[in-house]
């Protein structure tokens, strides 16, 4: 005991030694007992619905109020590991590779395993082996969190080759609806062609530098001019408070209900004290008002994304539709591919032309841009 001084040898005293050790009981039970007066306020604070530990990624711990909140940047990396990973094209390597090149940031396969199966992006959190709900605001919707553990138990996964092939699994055949398949020959030249499962098909085969060539002229011809990419901001803009005024009316009706389920709580707890209801109608009613309570939690959960990172995320999504073609460009057809994953859903081709299906929200972007071009419709 550094406090006390004293020096314990085999030849001290047998009084000495008995101080000793009472004094290695006094100490070990001062430290169990902050150990259990930690874990307890750990406990009562995951009780709140407050994470006691450290944020995932995609959120940061805010130290002044103690609380967790969205990391503005890393939520969007995390959002887009759980979109790349909902389309059943990645496997959890590919995935590492994907974020490596898009985001720079290196994540391991485990790690982004224990992401996509964290219940804590959904708006939960497991705590000294029990569920919580958290009071964290959430930015993965319900939906692609379903699809993901869809995915991962097994469910519309891919059956990865041993070869590496950019555009496999984009691509779909005009003629028969087959797929295109690559391959490729001589270990370095690679080749698309229909598979052919329909019969004989008049699909010509394709180089890589010419299906490359091709892709590249789908965002070449969608790009969104200048001036149509300031009106849509602008809209953007504008959309952006009507959706904020909207939300906040509802939150203020729904924190109303929530105050007023809750007061009706505490005065039903007042009256089973009091003996004026019996315990059966305690823990009946109790469940219900526990199930109103967390619906209502579920719905504030569900509005308080922020408006900033909404407005955000949809204004990189149209500086990405704008300069879609000169990033193409600039990338090998690896990334090349990588990059119509996130823009297309699919494309059919033949032998002269490619027709793309775009994935939302730029179907709806280009859609717009093209009629405020006067182009057309056709692309």
């Amino acid at each position: 005991m550094v406090k006390e001084g004293q020096i314990i040898s085999k030849d001290a005293k047998s009084q000495a030694k008995l101080i000793h050790g009472m004094q290695l009981v006094l100490a070990r039970n001062y430290v169990e007992n902050l150990r259990e007066e930690v874990k307890k306020g750990m406990r009562e604070k995951a009780a709140q619905g407050i994470y006691p530990g450290r944020a995932p990624l995609g959120y940061r711990n805010n130290k002044a109020e103690r609380t967790v909140e969205v990391h503005p940047e890393n939520a969007e990396i995390v959002t887009r590991i759980f979109e790349m990973y909902a389309s059943g094209q990645f496997s959890l390597s590919l995935l590492a590779k994907a974020v490596r090149a898009q985001a720079g940031k290196n994540i391991s396969r485990a790690y982004l395993h224990t992401i996509l199966t964290n219940p804590f992006y959904r708006g939960n959190f497991v705590w000294g082996g029990h569920l919580y709900r958290g009071t964290h605001g959430t930015f993965i919707g319900s939906d692609l969190y379903d699809r993901v553990q869809a995915v991962l138990r097994g469910h519309n996964k891919p059956r990865y080759g041993k070869q590496e092939i950019a555009f496999r699994g984009l691509l779909t055949c005009a003629e028969d609806n087959c797929r295109i398949t690559g391959e490729r020959k001589k270990g370095k030249y690679v080749y698309y062609r229909c598979t052919g499962y329909r019969g004989k098909c008049a699909t010509p085969r394709f180089t890589e530098s010419e299906m490359a060539e091709k892709l590249g002229e789908v965002l070449k011809c969608i790009q969104i001019p200048d001036d149509v990419l300031v009106s849509l901001q602008e809209s953007l803009v504008r959309d952006q408070k009507q959706v904020g005024n909207h939300a906040a009316v509802q939150r203020s009706a729904l924190q109303q209900r929530l105050a007023a389920l809750r007061r009706q709580m505490d005065q039903a707890y007042q009256d089973k004290l009091d003996a004026k209801i019996t315990e059966e109608f305690w823990d009946r009613r109790m469940r219900e008002w526990s199930e109103d309570e967390q619906r209502i939690l579920e719905a504030l959960g569900g509005l308080e994304q922020p408006a900033p990172q909404q407005l955000l995320t949809a204004q990189r999504t149209l500086e990405l539709a704008h300069k879609a073609y000169s990033l193409y460009l600039t990338r090998n057809p690896r990334e090349q591919a990588q990059l119509l994953q996130i823009v297309l859903l699919n494309c059919a081709i033949d032998g002269t032309s490619i027709s793309p299906t775009y994935k939302k929200p730029f179907d709806l972007i280009f859609q717009r841009a093209k009629k405020q071009d006067g182009r057309g419709e056709r692309i």
